[in-house]
């Protein structure tokens, strides 16, 4: 369970990418279930495509368009 946003709501925290040096302490072949106050993505034998829909999905909706963006870039969808 984590909020979706930070700093009073000027960053999400579903990103498209982690920031280089970031610490990963569980892979994302671990995570199953990610909860925000938009709901709940289940992600486990989801493809890529799959989980990035689910994360933007609960996701605050001031960033969902920037998401979707960012993940077309990446050839996710």
């Amino acid at each position: 369970m984590l909020p979706s946003t930070a700093k009073d709501g000027k960053i999400s925290r579903i990103t498209p990418t982690l920031t280089p040096g970031s610490a990963v302490t569980t892979s994302k072949n671990d995570v199953n279930y990610v909860v925000t106050e938009y709901g709940v993505a289940q992600l486990r034998g989801k493809s890529v495509k799959q989980r990035a829909q689910a994360l933007i999905a609960i996701a605050h909706p001031d960033f969902r368009g920037e998401l979707t963006e960012a993940a077309k870039k990446m050839n996710l969808f």
